[in-house]
């Protein structure tokens, strides 16, 4: 009841991997644009797996805790 962890980073990961904010895989005509603030269904698509996959390595394989007191 106490582990920040899963909210903190889910937080930090859903604003740092948002398509279009600070990258986006893949871009329009490239394969990564930055700061172009514009998404399609692939590049949304793609960065839903980074989140997950993320989201698995710092929780699951690393255990990432974060507890108060």
């Amino acid at each position: 009841m106490g582990d920040w962890a899963g909210v903190v980073i889910g937080l930090v990961l859903s604003v740092v991997l948002s398509p279009g904010l600070f990258f986006q895989l893949p871009g329009k005509g490239r394969p990564v644009d930055f700061f172009n603030f514009q998404t399609s269904g692939i590049s949304i698509f793609v960065h839903s797996l980074l989140f997950f996959a993320f989201m698995v390595i710092f929780l699951i394989a690393i255990n990432v805790q974060i507890s108060r007191g």
